[in-house]
């Protein structure tokens, strides 16, 4: 480390937060003051150093037309000037804290603007930048205002002096890498700019110069206090409560709490001598008691994301409705919390979770993680000279964010180990606003937490902490304490690719221990910047894709939503889990069990409905009256007797829906908040060929083997038509692209199957033909499946029988070797003319499903296109599979094609290209749609999915182990 006096060292690289800046201040986006923004195209230049450019562009009289210019808000290496890098852990650069390389790309940027014609000229005025990574030094009118660092916070200059009615020049300089970078090491793009808003604040003569409203609610009388505290002193008026109080003055009354669920916001306005500030009052309390988070004396449940701020074209310059876009589809997959991963997000978002109703962990700007492949040496969060700088950031995020009622937590940062600084920024955050719970995961021993936070817990783990068995602490007194708070996930379920997998089995945790508040996916977005190929075709690019000297690949990549805010699989999985109403029954008695898992709405602003289906199909339906049961509380309920010759046709379901009675300001009435199914009948086998006409024996015809619809080659056994229609295959099949779960991270314990399966070779199989055998009734085919190098493999039977328009395949299955790991898949694959291109079933659907993600699946009767039966992971890997599939067709746009039937209930997955073109594949381009075949996977078994691209593996019981095993397939023309 480097012993290079701080006095010795640049601006850029002293550890210090900046100077000639003003003191944070809550955000007000409400004031009556001017203001004007100075977003547009800036003159921007970029040079490759700190040192390359002197300081004269700040004149005012520079010439700086032959730059080009710089859209801001916004990221120069997203608009042509350099380029990203995706990191996760590792420091781009050398670690030599405070100092950072030469080559230290340097973005000088001006802009002239002139004041409005109706700029009042009394008073001061205010320079604003909500964000800018990650240092800046600015002028105006050539005279230096300051410099800063802390990239997602808020900086201000006081400027009024300097103003002039026209031709004002603005010159800020901005350092890629500074000291503070060490303190920025995020999960996530390094994107550097002026990314967020700047904006001339008006500040009149008897300005608000902060404020802080302190609204609590006591459950036990039903009242709320209201005090606002303001600098200098006025008057707060809240008419719907019929309140005008001086600031500093407290008042009691009757009030409509807030909170997530129900987010009761009361207008109100603030007065001084110059200025008007329009508040939003949520009331509310916030207390850890009994080991127990309570929000108005009540446990709160989590239901959480982490929540980075991106846009695949802009970066982290993200505008008021994409923000909107964001909450308002957390709320309708029934999200209720978020926590700012890893800095506080942009204030206006804020606003917006106050408005819809949803718990915020609030997040410190502060990520030291490249330090620990270093053994945390030189951890500037264990340096005294760092301190000022993290006291600095935690009090910048505490007085912008106070006055929000959604904010239920200050988060100290994340994974920055611990050390003296992180007790600093605590104790600061407890004198100034003890009204909160102080979260961080970091330290084990929650020295300085008011919660036990853990990431990527297993659900074993989880359910020891649950009953405060944990594995105790070195030191007893803290173990003593942390066996006494709540606990929560504030990372797990990495939903990165395909996944993530057992997300219910995490749920059942949470509710069954008070202890277990819930969590936070990892995490809402996947990180994918837009790219395009040479033919225009659009994809999304991750780290490597951008020529960094160091990158973690796709990792960037691990959201519930797509780079285009697409909702992936794993986000309506997770709608379904963690739902607020449970919906069971009993189909032989004909009722249905209605349990409300709301904290705090009881189920008056919803409608149920229930529909009784044969065959996916609804016969008939109604409403379904249920009380408004208060949080907790279940009824028991008959649904109406079924006709006898309704279930005639086929296999019988019950479905109940929950849906919004009325619009909400996330949703329209009708939106379904949560459903449940009832068998009624039981699922029926196809019957076998012999039960529908007579059984036919196998032929020799032309060379080849004739049976019923089918024919076979009469060297290997293998089906090549049914009733004329080409097909390859099936035979038996055990791979698949493995996803990113599969694969796996480097640090985690447990094994990790994509590459075991690998190194084994399952994605090579040789498949031999031992006997092709006529009977009189069967066609039977003995294969034997193995990789090579390995006397591992599986004994393969297939049993071919038909009736004149149908062809049965009995496939028998018995593992020969030592298999000391689960498989991939187990069933058969075969491929069919391209032109079989629409897919209808009767199962698990309409979106993919595997065996720990599984909850969503609903049973039904499904249609899409095979293109549209993909999920574009921003990786390709495995996915598509439809769960629990009674029958499949594939058609043409005749409507002519290829069903198929199975016992049992199977997966079903269809695709354009092979396993092997789609595990090859590192972006959606590469991926070629084969001008003659869809491939179709009918598979008996998959293996789960998990979370172990950085959280635990498959559970056992979703593990696809070798055994022995018989499944059937019945194809017939259509």
């Amino acid at each position: 480390m480097s012993t290079t006096p701080d006095t010795q060292l640049p601006y850029y690289e002293d550890v210090s937060p900046g100077n000639g800046g003003l003191p944070p201040r809550a955000w007000a986006p409400g004031s009556d003051a001017a203001r004007l923004s100075l977003g547009g195209d800036w003159a921007f230049r970029l040079s490759p150093t700190a040192t390359a450019e002197d300081e004269s562009f700040a004149r005012p009289d520079y010439d700086a037309s032959g730059w080009g210019t710089l859209a801001v808000p916004g990221h120069w290496v997203l608009q042509g000037h350099g380029a990203p890098i995706y990191t996760n852990v590792l420091y781009p650069f050398p670690v030599d804290p405070p100092r950072v390389p030469n080559e230290n790309p340097t973005g000088d940027h001006r802009r002239v603007f002139d004041l409005p014609e109706d700029w009042p000229a009394e008073g001061g005025a205010v320079l604003r930048f909500e964000g800018v990574e990650s240092c800046a030094r600015v002028w105006l009118n050539g005279q230096e205002l300051g410099v800063f660092k802390g990239s997602r916070l808020p900086h201000e200059f006081a400027v009024g002096e300097l103003l002039r009615p026209r031709g004002n020049v603005l010159a800020v300089r901005v350092h890629q890498w500074s000291s503070g970078s060490y303190l920025e090491d995020q999960d996530q793009w390094w994107l550097p700019g002026i990314f967020r808003e700047v904006t001339l604040l008006h500040r009149p003569a008897d300005a608000v110069t902060d404020f802080f409203v302190h609204a609590s609610y006591d459950h036990a009388s039903g009242e709320g206090t209201l005090r606002v505290d303001a600098e200098p002193g006025g008057r707060v008026t809240v008419p719907e409560l019929g309140l005008d109080l001086a600031t500093g003055e407290s008042a009691t009354v009757a009030v409509e709490p807030w909170t997530a669920e129900t987010p009761r916001l009361y207008e109100a306005t603030l007065a001084t001598g110059g200025e008007r500030v329009a508040l939003r009052v949520g009331f509310r309390t916030v207390v850890v008691e009994d080991g127990v988070i309570k929000v108005n004396g009540k446990r709160v449940l989590f239901r959480g994301v982490n929540r980075h701020e991106f846009h695949p074209e802009t970066g982290r310059t993200v505008d008021l409705d994409t923000m909107r876009q964001d909450l308002v589809l957390m709320k309708r997959h029934n999200i209720n919390a978020v926590r700012t991963s890893h800095y506080p997000p942009h204030p206006a978002l804020l606003d917006l979770c106050d408005e819809l109703g949803l718990w915020v962990i609030d997040e410190c700007d502060l990520e030291t993680h490249g330090f620990v492949d270093l053994g945390w040496r030189g951890n500037p969060v264990d340096d005294d000279r760092w301190t000022p700088a993290l006291v600095d950031r935690a009090g910048r995020m505490v007085e912008r964010d106070k006055n929000h009622a959604s904010v239920v937590m200050w988060s100290l940062g994340n994974e920055c180990g611990t050390g003296r600084g992180l007790t600093a920024m605590a104790d600061w955050i407890r004198e100034r606003d003890p009204s909160r719970v102080i979260h961080y995961e970091g330290d084990m021993s929650c020295a300085d937490t008011d919660v036990y936070s853990r990431m990527y817990a297993s659900h074993e783990e989880v359910g020891q902490i649950g009953q405060r068995t944990e594995a105790p602490w070195a030191d007893a007194e803290l173990d003593a304490k942390r066996r006494g708070l709540p606990f929560i996930l504030c990372e797990y379920a990495h939903a990165m690719g395909n996944g993530p997998g057992g997300l219910s089995d995490y749920q059942r945790l949470f509710e069954a221990h008070d202890r277990c508040q819930g969590g936070f996916v990892w995490e809402w977005i996947d990180h994918g910047i837009a790219k395009r190929t040479a033919e225009g075709e659009l994809f999304y690019g991750y780290g490597g894709d951008f020529g960094e000297e160091l990158h973690d690949g796709n990792f960037v990549c691990d959201g519930l939503i797509f780079p285009d805010r697409t909702p992936s699989p794993g986000l309506i999985e997770y709608k379904k889990v963690i739902e607020p109403i449970r919906i069971e029954g009993d189909g032989a008695a004909g009722t249905v069990r209605v349990t409300n898992t709301h904290d705090f709405a009881d189920l008056s602003h919803l409608a149920f409905s229930w529909a009784h289906e044969v065959e996916g199909v609804a016969v008939e339906g109604g409403e379904l009256a249920v009380p408004p049961l208060a949080p907790g509380e279940f009824a028991d309920l008959k649904l109406p007797d079924r006709p006898a010759a309704a279930d005639a046709g086929g296999e019988a379901l019950w479905t109940v829906r929950a849906r919004l009675a009325a619009d909400t300001a996330w949703a329209e009435s009708g939106h379904e908040v949560a459903w449940g199914q009832i068998q009624a009948t039981a699922p029926t086998a196809p019957p076998a060929p012999t039960a529908t006409g007579a059984a036919l024996a196998p032929r020799r015809e032309d060379g080849a083997i004739v049976l019923g619809p089918g024919a076979f080659d009469a060297a290997t056994g293998a089906l090549v038509s049914l009733g004329g229609l080409t097909v390859t295959g099936p035979r038996l099949d055990l791979w698949r692209a493995p996803t990113d779960n599969d694969n796996g991270a480097s640090w985690q314990p447990d094994e990790r199957y994509g590459l075991i399966w690998r190194q084994l070779g399952l994605h090579r199989l040789h498949h031999r033909v031992d006997a092709v055998e006529s009977a009189d009734d069967a066609l039977t085919v003995r294969t034997r499946v193995a990789p090579a190098a390995t006397d591992v493999g599986f004994e393969a039977v297939y049993r071919w029988t038909a009736d004149a328009d149908r062809l049965r395949l009995d496939v028998s299955v018995t593992p020969l070797g030592e298999w000391t790991c689960p498989l991939p898949r187990l069933g058969v694959r075969l491929g069919v003319p391209a032109s079989l291109g629409r897919a209808e079933w009767f199962g698990g659907g309409p979106g993919e499903a595997y065996p720990d993600t599984h909850a969503a699946s609903r049973i039904g009767r499904w249609a899409l296109s095979v293109d549209d039966m993909q999920t574009p992971y921003v990786r390709p890997q495995e996915n598509g599979a439809r769960a629990d599939v009674r029958w499949a067709r594939l058609t043409g746009e005749d409507g002519a094609g290829i069903a198929v039937e199975g016992a049992p209930p199977f997966w079903f997955t269809a695709r354009r290209w092979t396993t092997e073109q789609l595990d090859a594949a590192e972006h959606t381009p590469d991926l070629s749609p084969s001008a003659d075949t869809v491939w179709v996977n009918l598979d008996h078994g998959q293996q789960g999915i998990g979370s172990q691209s950085c959280g635990p593996g498959v559970l056992p019981q979703y593990r696809l182990d070798a055994a022995p095993a018989e499944f059937s397939f019945t194809f017939s023309r259509v």
